[in-house]
């Protein structure tokens, strides 16, 4: 058994291009190399097998998402560990080896993610995964390194590997067996928030999810969507609340929905007075399609015995952010991390 490294491309010829050598040199000798390809429509397949021969690729009939997208070229890989793996991720020297020997050590660990830094700004962390996500009560994610959109210079603050809540679907290292046990990602979210959904079903099955700083990759960021696009508020709020009902407690899931009901509205506003038309009709939207498909959600808890895992935040990280003022993830209070 070994581990593979499996890149989802979607009409991405230009980051194969530019990133890919970088993951064979990095790579090659440690694991199997796979691109999946979601039904390009530019010349992604064609270029691989021309320029890129020793890479194995799989063909999707269509474009599943990212989510479905994995789901269906999994269920084709035999493997003892996956790495999810964007296609605009530039690896570095060494990248691989500590996310496996920390998996190898422990089996009490799910997934592991490396220190996620900018490919333009390479003294910086990367919105999407930073050093590490986390959630609050509310499941708003934040990183080790990223509050919103207030993001830290890797000054060496998160030089310590440790447990974290989520790992970024940018590069993410997975057991097989769980990822096959757990129904690999929810398909109901397409893309966006997917990979904390899996993390939190993870730290449900008792599983711990790491961050291993001895690793780092570098990440272009918005590879498919911009990170101003209406769609991307749109997936985040409906797959947001999503989340929440089908991972939090039964005690806890109606104050906090409604709360999440009144900060939408906030952030509805707020799209308003700026003047941000698609996004307010995104955060209608969001709803609508939330609310259509709540029975369904709610059925996705039944067996499943739900907690209240470590890890969550037990607070608001809108109200600490923009109220109190904190822009690091070393001003939140430790204490309301529940344990």
């Amino acid at each position: 058994m070994q581990t593979a490294v499996v890149i989802l491309n979607w009409n991405g010829k230009d980051f194969l291009r530019d990133f890919l050598p970088g993951v064979i040199a990095h790579t090659q000798d440690e694991a199997r190399i796979i691109v999946a390809d979601n039904a390009s429509t530019d010349d992604s397949v064609a270029y691989l097998k021309e320029f890129f021969p020793q890479v194995e690729v799989i063909l999707n009939d269509k474009n599943y998402g990212f989510a479905g997208g994995y789901n269906e070229v999994l269920k084709r890989v035999d493997a003892e560990y996956y790495v999810l793996l964007n296609s605009d991720i530039e690896v570095t020297e060494g990248w691989l080896t500590p996310m496996v020997k920390m998996m190898n050590g422990d089996k009490s660990i799910g997934a592991v993610q490396p220190k996620l830094k900018s490919f333009y700004e390479k003294d910086k962390f990367e919105y999407a995964g930073a050093a590490g996500g986390f959630i609050d009560i509310f499941a708003y994610p934040f990183c080790r390194g990223r509050l919103f959109q207030h993001i830290e210079h890797d000054n060496g603050q998160y030089d310590q590997s440790t447990e974290i809540f989520w790992a970024t679907g940018a590069c993410m290292m997975v057991r097989a067996d769980l990822w096959h046990k757990l129904g690999g990602l929810d398909v109901d979210f397409f893309a966006h928030m997917e990979e904390i959904d899996f993390c939190w079903r993870l730290k449900l099955e008792g599983y711990k999810v790491m961050y291993s700083h001895q690793s780092h990759v570098y990440h272009v960021g918005g590879g498919t969507l911009p990170k101003k696009s209406w769609k991307k508020t749109y997936l985040n709020m409906r797959n947001n609340n999503i989340m929440l009902w089908k991972n939090l407690p039964i005690g806890l899931l109606i104050p906090v929905s409604v709360m999440r009901l009144f900060l939408d509205g906030i952030a509805a506003l707020k799209f308003l007075i700026d003047g941000g038309w698609h996004d307010l009709w995104a955060v209608f939207r969001a709803h609508s399609s939330f609310y259509r498909t709540l029975g369904r959600t709610v059925a996705k808890r039944r067996g499943r015995k739900i907690t209240l895992v470590p890890d969550i935040y037990l607070g608001n990280i809108v109200w600490e952010h923009f109220i109190r003022g904190k822009r690091q993830f070393n001003q939140l209070s430790e204490a309301k991390f529940r344990k």
